[in-house]
């Protein structure tokens, strides 16, 4: 299996109105690097898994109406927890809807949200 891993990052606000996130239920920011990781079995007749430059591309379009965006406010997340682990799926999905179907293995998106601590979702395709 070859896979490719692209980064970015996204600056966002929400709260998580739960009791089991104690202060973190208040508004408060994070700064997430996000990587996303495209899988594929078999090179194409290119020699790549997919154009590095194609693969950022569709990171950033996924990325672009969360970053410096308060999540609370977001129509798409109405009634969501926005933890990681939910984001990391939002922007796998996002992803996921624009590529070729049958070409890709599965993809992965991984957010760091700090050095030690991080979600990953994946996805297979």
């Amino acid at each position: 299996m070859f896979a490719l891993t692209v980064r970015d990052r996204m600056m966002i606000a929400h709260s998580l109105p739960h009791p089991a996130f104690g202060p973190a239920q208040a508004l408060h920011g994070a700064t997430y690097v996000v990587e996303l990781t495209i899988r594929r079995a078999e090179l194409g007749e290119e020699g790549i898994v997919i154009d590095i430059g194609e693969a950022t591309t569709l990171l950033k379009d996924a990325l672009a109406d969360l970053d410096y965006t308060n999540l609370d406010e977001h129509p798409e997340l109405a009634g969501t927890l926005t933890t990681t682990e939910a984001l990391a799926k939002l922007v796998a999905d996002r992803v996921a809807d624009r590529l070729p179907a049958g070409l890709y293995a599965g993809l992965d998106v991984t957010l760091r949200e700090h050095p030690d601590a991080w979600a990953t979702y994946t996805r297979e395709l």
